[in-house]
C-alpha cells in the first residue's frame, strides 16, 4: 500500500479512536441496548416527557455508533479493493480505493467533531458575552473585533445571530455585547471560546505607532429549554431599568426599556436591550439568568471530582485561551491547544473551527499541550 493510503488510514483510525473514547464505547453499546429495550416497552409513552428524553438519547447514541461502525466497514472494504487491485495489477481499482480512503478520512474528521458534542446542552442555542478589559479605546476596539468575528463565524455555519445587549465604547469599539446564536450545536461549538483573548498589534490609536497588548473576556453559556427547570427566588434579584444605547436603529430608545438583572447570591449580572418593550427585555434577561445559573451548575458538576471549578466571573486576565498577533504578520495561536493559524489578509475572518475542534478533542482526551507565549 502506498504511503498516502496508510496516512488516510491513520487519520481515520485516530478520529474513530477519539470518538470511541468520548463515548466510552463499551458503556455506550450497553446503554444503547438498554434504550432499545425501553423503546419496545408499550408503557414508555405513559410519560411523554420521559419518553422524548429516551428517544433523543437513543437517536444520539445510534447515530454515533452507526457512524463509527459504518466508517470502519467502508475503510475495510476500501483496503480490500486496494489490495486486490495492486495484486492483480488493476491500477483503476486501486486508485478508487485510495480515493475512498481520502473521502473517509475527511468524513471521519468532520464526524469526530459532531460526536464530541455529546454534552447535556451541546445541541442548544447559545449566548456569547464579550467584555473589554483594561486599556480604554484599544481594548474596546478589540472587543468589537471579537464580536464581528463570532458573528461572521456563526453566519458562515448557517446560524442566526441576534444582538441582545450592546454598550458602545467611549470613542470606538464596544464596552460589552451579548450575542444570541441560534442553530444546531451552537453551544457545543462555541463553549470552548470561554476565556480571555489577547491581541498584540501596532495600535492605530497611538500616534507613535507603538505595539499594544489588549484583552477581552468571552463567556459562553447555553440557552435552556422548558425541559430544564431552574428555580429563582424573586427576592434574590435586583432589577434595574435604563435607556438602551448604541449606534442608532433599535438600540436607541426614548423610554427606559432596557433591563439589567443582578442575581445577588452569585453576583451574576445579565442585561437585555434588544426590544423596545421593557416586558420583553425582562423576559429575555430572565432567560439569560437561568442559562447562566444552569451553566454554572454544569461546570460545578463536571469539576466536582477534581475540585478545579472556577467561576467565569473570577477568571483573571492572565488566564488566556487565544493570542492574536497582527501587523506586520497575521497569526492566531491557541494557548490552550497549541494550534497555530496564519492568514495573509486577516485572521479575524470567522475561521475558528480548527481551534474549536482542537479544544474539544483536548477536553475529551485530557491531554495538556505545552505552548510558548506569542510575542
Amino acid at each position: 500500500m502506498r504511503a498516502e493510503g496508510q496516512a488516510h488510514i491513520d487519520r481515520i483510525e485516530a478520529a474513530l479512536a477519539l470518538v470511541r473514547l468520548s463515548l466510552d464505547w463499551e458503556r455506550a453499546l450497553r446503554r444503547l441496548d438498554e434504550l432499545n429495550a425501553r423503546v419496545e416497552d408499550p408503557t414508555l409513552w405513559d410519560d411523554p416527557k420521559a419518553a422524548e428524553a429516551v428517544m433523543r438519547e437513543r437517536r444520539r447514541l445510534e447515530a454515533a455508533v452507526g457512524t463509527v461502525n459504518g466508517i470502519s466497514a467502508e475503510m475495510a472494504d476500501a483496503v480490500e479493493f486496494i489490495d486486490m487491485g495492486e495484486a492483480e495489477g488493476e491500477a483503476d481499482i486501486a486508485d478508487d480505493g485510495y480515493a475512498t480512503l481520502e473521502r473517509l478520512a475527511d468524513r471521519a474528521d468532520a464526524d469526530k467533531v459532531q460526536a464530541l458534542l455529546a454534552g447535556e446542552a451541546d445541541g442548544n442555542d447559545t449566548y456569547i458575552e464579550i467584555h473589554s478589559g483594561a486599556g480604554g479605546t484599544e481594548s474596546q476596539d478589540w472587543a468589537e473585533m471579537l464580536q464581528r468575528m463570532y458573528a461572521r463565524w456563526a453566519e458562515q455555519k448557517g446560524y442566526k445571530v441576534e444582538i441582545v445587549d450592546y454598550h458602545a465604547g467611549d470613542q470606538a469599539g464596544i464596552k460589552s455585547a451579548t450575542l444570541l446564536v441560534k442553530g444546531e450545536n451552537a453551544y457545543g461549538y462555541a463553549k470552548t471560546e470561554s476565556g480571555v483573548h489577547r491581541l498584540v498589534r501596532i495600535s492605530p490609536y497611538d500616534s507613535s505607532a507603538r505595539r499594544h497588548t489588549s484583552f477581552s473576556s468571552v463567556w459562553v453559556y447555553p440557552v435552556i429549554d422548558d425541559e430544564i427547570d431552574i428555580e429563582i427566588n424573586e427576592s434574590d434579584l435586583k432589577i434595574d431599568t435604563y435607556r438602551a444605547s448604541g449606534a442608532g436603529g433599535q438600540h436607541v430608545n426614548t423610554t427606559d426599556s432596557a433591563v439589567r438583572i443582578t442575581h445577588q447570591p452569585t453576583g451574576i449580572v445579565v442585561a437585555s436591550q434588544n426590544d423596545r418593550s421593557q416586558h420583553k427585555n425582562r423576559a429575555t434577561a430572565m432567560n439569560m439568568l437561568k442559562a447562566r445559573l444552569f451553566e454554572r451548575e454544569m461546570a460545578e458538576r463536571e469539576a466536582a471530582a477534581s475540585g478545579e471549578y472556577q467561576e467565569k466571573t473570577d477568571i483573571g486576565w492572565g488566564h488566556q485561551i487565544r493570542s492574536y498577533v497582527l501587523q506586520p504578520y497575521q497569526m492566531v495561536k491557541d494557548l490552550r491547544t497549541g494550534v497555530t493559524s496564519t492568514a495573509p489578509d486577516a485572521v479575524l475572518d470567522g475561521s475558528i473551527d480548527q481551534f474549536i475542534s482542537a479544544a474539544l478533542a483536548q477536553r475529551v482526551t485530557g491531554e495538556t499541550v505545552e505552548v510558548e507565549d506569542v510575542e
